[in-house]
């Protein structure tokens, strides 16, 4: 990797200009206000790092959107800073095949120790946390963290990013979507009657808070798949109170026990999908047992915000787009030329699949498989499956194709009762669980592709001929 820590790879965020500072904001909506309205501007996604925050000591820092941007994930995997969207997700694809699964190291020391709490000395408000959006429910200390729990059954490690909210002093609740992993692994303790153990790291190497928006297949550990993908092995500490493996390059870490039946209110928060669809309900709570923080301690937030504002759901898509594309190729279906799970979406909602057509009801195939593959099941909406020659990166591209190759009688499938949850806004509060899904085929008809009419753009020949005579003054 081009960094060798956390605070190194803040250090190059900042002398590449996409860090903005702030001296004095207060943690209560300011702080979150800035950096919504800061962000409104679609051509630059950066990080901010506040310090001074009201009520805090000088050093006691929160970063927010720390790789909401492409140049700063390319950054965190080592991948050129002038990458595409799309050269992103077909190296991140390149790599996961070129590469297998690296165990994590267990390692004995780590800046993390410099603070212990436990007792009456715990109290996570000793932290800045802040309440990012006008009607949140409370203070969010997880929005940027990972969460750590472990199969009880299998001893599987699982990592996820899951919002927690702060009670009081030394409690938390967080919320997980149904269906997600930690949240099968937390129900599996609680039905036993046991307490589940639990986790939270804020501020780890940023690879491994990207590692939380990864839905890997079930069994399979973030920290494998990481340490394979970063060529290093991820180094973790035995949590002291948990025995959980915890990152021990994080800058706080919080464990605890989730008891059954023990819960709080939690929420609304406001979510990725750019509303406050959940609400606040009764939630598992975290009763903490120790806290474990570096000497001036950087929080991390990700507070989402109506997409595309805050850049929340690039990376998101990215992942989502590589997962999607390969349970594509696992399913069989052949000649994919590109996913784009499309971040206007909130990375879920909008999918769209370019393809080379080869058989009748290919293009069926791969949107219906790419709305209820693992990746792309969860809180889909639409597919739009195009042809080869589309661009999915291109929005006005994939809209003509939609506009001009599909007839909506016959190309728009509807699936009922899929996976969804309650974050999803179009679903009333009483039927969250299941919605919908729109499979739009916008192929060229492949029962009669050779009569479709011809496209009336120059042949690429044609293109790069006048290029390379007329360049310079056509695009002065």
């Amino acid at each position: 990797m081009s960094y060798t820590d956390f605070r190194d790879w803040l250090n190059q965020v900042r002398d590449m200009g996409e860090l903005k500072e702030f001296k004095g904001a207060h943690w209560d909506l300011e702080l979150g206000t800035i950096c919504d309205v800061s962000s409104k501007d679609r051509r630059t996604k950066p990080a901010f790092l506040f310090d001074e925050v009201a009520g805090y000591p000088a050093g006691y820092r929160v970063l927010v959107n720390p790789v909401n941007s492409l140049k700063r994930a390319a950054l965190t995997v080592d991948m050129p800073l002038d990458i595409t969207e799309e050269g992103f997700i077909r190296e991140w694809r390149r790599r996961a095949k070129a590469t297998h699964p690296l165990a994590p190291i267990l390692v004995a020391s780590s800046p993390l120790l410099e603070n212990v709490h436990t007792g009456d000395d715990i109290d996570v408000l000793e932290f800045p946390v802040p309440r990012y959006h006008e009607l949140d429910g409370g203070r969010y200390i997880g929005s940027a963290s990972i969460t750590i729990t472990q199969d009880p059954e299998t001893g599987w490690v699982n990592i996820g990013t899951y919002r927690v909210m702060v009670q009081n002093r030394n409690t938390l609740a967080f919320y997980i979507s149904p269906g997600k992993h930690g949240r099968i692994i937390r129900e599996k303790y609680h039905a036993m009657g046991k307490p589940c153990p639990v986790a939270v790291a804020i501020g780890p190497d940023p690879i491994l808070y990207l590692a939380g928006f990864l839905d890997l297949p079930h069994g399979q550990c973030e920290y494998d798949y990481i340490g394979g993908l970063a060529g290093r092995p991820v180094e973790v500490l035995r949590g002291p109170a948990t025995g959980l493996p915890i990152p021990a390059g994080a800058e706080v870490v919080i464990e605890g026990e989730s008891y059954p039946d023990d819960k709080m209110v939690e929420g609304p928060f406001g979510e990725w999908t750019g509303y406050y669809a959940s609400s606040s309900r009764l939630e598992p709570t975290i009763r903490v047992k120790t806290v474990l923080h570096r000497n001036n301690p950087i929080l991390c937030g990700n507070p989402p915000t109506r997409p595309p504002v805050s850049g929340h759901t690039l990376f998101p898509s990215l992942l989502q787009s590589v997962m999607i594309w390969e349970a594509l190729e696992e399913a069989g279906v052949p000649d994919i030329r590109c996913v784009r799970s499309h971040e206007l979406g909130g990375y879920s909602f909008l999918c769209i699949v370019s393809i080379k057509q080869r058989y009748p009801g290919h293009a069926r195939q791969a949107g219906l498989v790419a709305s209820q593959c693992r990746a792309g099941a969860y809180m889909g909406r639409y597919v739009i499956v195009v042809d080869e020659d589309i661009d999915p990166y291109n929005t006005d591209d994939v809209l003509w194709a939609m506009s001009t190759r599909s007839e909506p009688a016959q190309d728009i499938q509807i699936l009922r009762r899929c996976w969804s949850g309650p974050l999803d806004p179009a679903v009333p509060v009483g039927l969250k669980g299941h919605n919908s899904r729109a499979i739009i085929d916008a192929c060229r008809p492949y029962e009669w592709i050779d009569q479709f009419p011809k496209v009336s753009d120059p042949s690429p020949a044609l293109a790069a001929k006048i290029i390379d005579k007329w360049g310079p003054r056509l695009f002065d």
